[in-house]
């Protein structure tokens, strides 16, 4: 369960998809207010892994609603296969952290970043906090923000390119996704840096 927090415009900042063979990596910042802290803490928002994803899409419709409101402001980010293939994911990841702050309506005050390594380029002072999804309501927020982006991303690119299971397994690296990359061939969605699919194109250099 997240601790309570001093919301004076701290921006929590998280993202989703590191590990996945396919498909962008999402970053979230979003500053919360006391207002909407409460409402988000009444209602579960938590560390988006630990949720249920009938709760965590329940989550995610309330910080919409917040927002709609006013009492909150959240923007969100990604980085492309290519930029993660030319970057490395983890350089690929900063940059997106990055850039969901720069798109916040304003300049927060400082940046609470889930992890332990820092963005390069904020426009503002910022922390990392190891496990901070679980720890702090606005990187929760954060992460459920990522998390459901980037799996409706994934749902919309499935329907571009059956077989490979990813509105199911969100291109995670999955049995199902596996043999589709088998028969089917690579994408360019996929991320032709990670092992697997190196493998892949080194035995059959096509794609879709």
């Amino acid at each position: 369960m997240c601790s309570k927090e001093i919301y004076d415009s701290v921006a929590g900042v998280d993202e989703a998809g590191r590990g996945p063979w396919a498909g962008p990596v999402v970053a979230a910042a979003a500053i919360l207010s006391d207002e909407s802290g409460a409402i988000l803490r009444a209602a579960g928002v938590d560390d988006s892994k630990a949720l249920s994803k009938t709760k965590r899409q329940r989550c995610f419709d309330i910080i919409c609603e917040q927002q709609d409101r006013g009492t909150l402001s959240f923007a969100l980010a990604s980085a492309d296969p290519a930029e993660i293939d030319e970057h490395n994911i983890l350089g690929a990841t900063m940059r997106a952290m990055t850039r969901a702050v720069t798109a916040l309506p304003g300049t927060p005050n400082r940046v609470l970043i889930d992890g332990n390594r820092m963005p390069p380029d904020l426009p503002c002072p910022g922390e990392t906090i190891v496990g901070g999804d679980a720890k702090i309501l606005s990187i929760a927020a954060a992460s459920i923000l990522a998390k459901i982006t980037r799996d409706r991303l994934m749902a919309a690119l499935a329907e571009l390119h059956p077989g490979y299971g990813w509105e199911r397994n969100a291109g995670y690296g999955t049995a199902e996704h596996r043999q589709g990359l088998e028969s089917l061939g690579v994408t360019i969605h996929h991320r032709r840096s990670f092992a697997p699919i190196r493998e892949i194109l080194e035995r059959t250099p096509t794609s879709r």
